[in-house]
């Protein structure tokens, strides 16, 4: 009877679900774009705590973001929700005995970069031991014990492969574990889940939730054909068709691009999204394409709102939005900086060809003239930039004099990423389980001051006070706070530099020891950054709080919107190909990850899809017939 009610209140799939875990089965939730996993997984978790509800629930996610939903829409005692990184930290952070031995082991195994620990000439160092605990920062040093987000995953796969005991106690805290947006988990999560927790003899049940065809990062396990099957590391799947958010144009040809042979349908529930007076919404899939490179002509023909809740076009990289979203100089220190890159040139040259030279306490300038002096042709053209260092030295004057300036060894220290500028979507994977974030402490000290400046200007005054490092203890003081925030947020030709120090010496937010630390190891960096115009981080603030009509077409995962515009350009990004995708010329696994990013960027239009390809060639021309139909293939140039 109990079973009976349990089928009358949820879907198939979950009873499917149940079914297995019932009989003790691992399972896999396969569910496409729109399909409602999480709708599946709240149900999954209602379901088992009906039928056991004592037991002990994990779930799973991969960013802080997706585990807030899920605590919000399923909460219960015996529910722990976390991500994937606060996850494993917990099951392995009281065990620092052997935490330390095998964080000690990472250390001196020469096959393990991501935990070496080098020399100041570059060389691999031993560690013999760690005073302290081992802990999870937002940082690393190795050396004293300090691990972060990317160690987290290998140092508990090999603390669970060496320590069965942390199997069994696992298995004994929870009957159920739950991992959602599987195919975005490393492989070695999914080892400990299915394999190193399968070796104990009591054991409990792991469910996947997720969408292969949505594995579109690197180092996720992209897919559980591995694992599918009858034991106790398999698991059994279960297939989710219906899908709630695209119109039939977009699912019939989001289907062409899958690859797994799940084949979505439009949902037969007349209150889905994708439904309008108890119909399917048809919605438009189109392809335009054009002999200019610039999408300004699809924008024109299509004149969708600008509204960035209602439209969004999507670009492969940052590097491709930032002009348009008003950043270009910004993204230029923090992701095509040449200088930095003859300097790590340089430094290789001494490695390999000069190792006695030591250029400790000198400039970047003295080692240029040390290294340069008395060679002519080939030797001269080893130590000088290459034509591209070169180009752009010539055009950023100011810069390459300001590295000139800095000590050889302070730049070389200097590793600098476009992630530490901008969060993509990834970068929300748990920092110590509180919206952790890849900037850095540059970036977030003036995000501050432009929150600051935001929450003002909306009349947010609680949060303003809370954001604000200026104690009110007055009335006289909430008068001066609102004249000194008025002063630095008329920002009329303001720099970087200058409103970080206005809002110091106002004591609106002060320069903590994370600035200054950031301004003694990269005064490179933070002087560049300085010299622009604030303005400009006001647009890169727009865009990642998402106020612009651009995204990456990785960023956009697991939103929706009712237009979207995918523009079909690789920006020199190896990894994917547009040509290869439509031409199958190319490498295999550049193909399939393109395919991949397609589908993602595919299914996230509700009611209109284009494509805009500039420069196609007529074998891209002839396939996009074939995929969208011959009508639905427009020559832009035509339209003069």
């Amino acid at each position: 009877m109990a079973s009976q009610l349990i089928k009358n209140i949820y879907s198939e799939e979950t009873n499917e679900i149940l079914a297995a875990t019932r009989e003790g089965r691992n399972f896999l939730l396969s569910g496409g774009a729109g399909s409602g996993k999480t709708y599946s997984l709240v149900e999954t978790i209602s379901g088992l705590i009906e039928q056991k509800p004592l037991a002990e629930i994990a779930c799973i996610t991969y960013t802080n973001a997706a585990a807030q939903e899920v605590e919000h829409r399923a909460s219960h005692e015996n529910l722990y929700v976390s991500t994937i990184h606060d996850f494993l930290w917990s099951t392995i952070k009281h065990f620092q005995v052997e935490l330390k031995e095998t964080l000690i082991f990472l250390i001196n195994d020469d096959g393990q970069n991501l935990f070496k620990v080098t020399l100041d000439n570059g060389e691999p160092d031993r560690v013999e031991s760690i005073d302290g605990d081992v802990e999870y920062k937002e940082y690393v040093r190795l050396r004293s014990g300090i691990v972060s987000h990317d160690q987290i995953p290998v140092l508990a796969h090999a603390m669970f492969l060496s320590y069965p005991k942390l199997c069994r106690i696992v298995n004994d805290k929870f009957k159920f574990i739950l991992v959602d947006e599987y195919q975005d988990t490393s492989h070695l999560v999914v080892e400990i889940l299915l394999e190193h927790l399968a070796r104990t003899e009591r054991r409990n049940v792991v469910g996947f939730f997720g969408d292969a065809m949505q594995s579109i990062y690197d180092k996720g396990i992209g897919d559980l054909e591995a694992y599918k099957g009858v034991g106790k590391s398999k698991v059994t799947e279960v297939k989710k068709k219906q899908n709630r958010r695209n119109p039939v144009s977009v699912i019939n040809l989001a289907n062409k691009f899958r690859t797994d042979g799940l084949l979505q349908e439009p949902s037969n529930d007349i209150d889905a999204p994708n439904m309008e007076d108890g119909k399917p919404i048809i919605g438009t899939a189109r392809f335009f394409h054009s002999r200019k490179s610039n999408v300004e002509v699809a924008r024109s023909y299509l004149r969708w709102s600008d509204s960035s809740l209602l439209t969004k076009e999507l670009n492969l990289t940052h590097n491709l939005i930032a002009t348009k979203a008003g950043f270009p100089e910004l993204m230029r220190v923090y992701d095509g900086d040449k200088i930095l890159e003859y300097v790590n040139r340089l430094r290789s040259f001494i490695k390999t060809t000069v190792p006695r030279y030591c250029p400790e306490g000198k400039t970047l300038e003295e080692v240029v003239a040390d290294l340069t002096a008395g060679k002519i042709g080939n030797e001269l053209k080893k130590v000088l930039p290459t034509d591209g260092q070169a180009g752009y030295i010539a055009k950023y004057p100011e810069s390459y004099r300001l590295a000139l300036q800095q000590h050889f060894l302070d730049l070389t220290s200097i590793y600098i990423d476009k992630d530490m500028l901008i969060d993509d979507q990834k970068a929300d994977q748990s920092m110590l389980g509180g919206g952790g974030t890849t900037r850095d402490s540059l970036i977030k000290h003036v995000h501050r001051i432009q929150t600051l400046i935001k929450l003002y200007q909306e009349g947010a005054f609680n949060e303003f006070v809370r954001a604000t490092d200026l104690k009110i203890l007055s009335h006289k003081d909430k008068f001066n706070l609102r004249e000194e925030i008025r002063s630095l947020a008329d920002l009329e030709g303001k720099t970087i530099g200058e409103v970080i120090e206005q809002a110091h010496k106002k004591g609106l937010v002060r320069r903590d020891d994370r600035l200054e630390n950031f301004i003694r190891q990269r005064f490179y960096v933070y002087a560049q950054v300085c010299d622009l115009a604030f303005s400009e981080f006001q647009s890169l603030y727009r865009y990642i709080d998402g106020k612009t009509p651009f995204s990456t077409q990785h960023k956009t995962k697991g939103r929706e919107f009712d237009n979207v515009l995918v523009v079909m350009d690789n920006g020199r990004w190896n990894n994917y190909n547009f040509e290869a995708f439509f031409t199958g010329d190319g490498k295999d696994t550049v193909i399939e990850r393109t395919n991949k990013i397609v589908y993602v960027c595919c299914t996230r239009a509700k009611k209109n899809l284009a494509f805009f390809y500039p420069e196609p060639s007529d074998a891209v021309i002839e396939k996009a017939k074939e995929l969208f139909g011959e009508d639905n293939v427009i020559d832009l140039d035509k339209f003069k």
